[in-house]
């Protein structure tokens, strides 16, 4: 009896330290992708595609499995958003912060309700939960900096998941 508690002991810490080296390489793999994703927005697709090529490599490496078996299964089946989902998802994340105080106060003061300018209180759209989109001058810098990226992004997303009411919430809604 004691040498099968013995045995079956042994088996639990190796599944345990097995499931801690995955869980390991998984944080080192998504904290490097997501370090500085909010900046990533807008960028062209051959760029996305290298990030994705990474995500995949990195995927395959902790499912076991091999080069050419399809990877969407395995992205599914350990909860990773393909490479530019997870871009836009870390992007309206941050905005969802910045609106809630939850975030810088820089990053909160680069972002206005269409309701709060003065000059546009009259409009339909000052009714709604619509931030204002910053111009830019520089398409390939401009458009992707936070101030204009962020509020676009916002605007596209329906209502429901923009009015949610804690930030878990609104993480669950826009997975779905």
């Amino acid at each position: 009896m004691c040498t099968i508690f013995v045995c079956y002991s042994m088996d639990i810490g190796l599944i345990v330290s097995e499931i801690k080296r995955w869980m390991d390489r998984c944080m080192d793999v998504l904290t490097r992708l997501d370090y500085g994703n909010a900046t990533l927005s807008g960028l062209p697709a051959y760029l996305h595609n290298r990030l994705q090529f990474v995500l995949n490599v990195s995927a395959r490496s902790i499912a076991g499995l091999h080069r050419s078996t399809h990877i969407t299964d395995a992205l599914d089946s350990i909860h990773w958003l393909r490479a530019a989902v997870r871009i836009k998802f870390k992007l309206a994340v941050i905005v969802y912060r910045a609106l809630h105080s939850t975030a810088p106060q820089y990053l909160s003061d680069m972002l206005r309700r269409v309701a709060d300018v003065p000059s546009r209180s009259r409009l339909r759209s000052s009714t709604s939960n619509h931030l204002v989109v910053r111009p830019s001058r520089l398409l390939t810098v401009g458009e992707r900096s936070f101030a204009s990226a962020g509020p676009r992004l916002c605007n596209s997303l329906p209502g429901d998941i923009t009015t949610a009411q804690s930030l878990p919430a609104f993480r669950r809604k826009l997975k779905t």
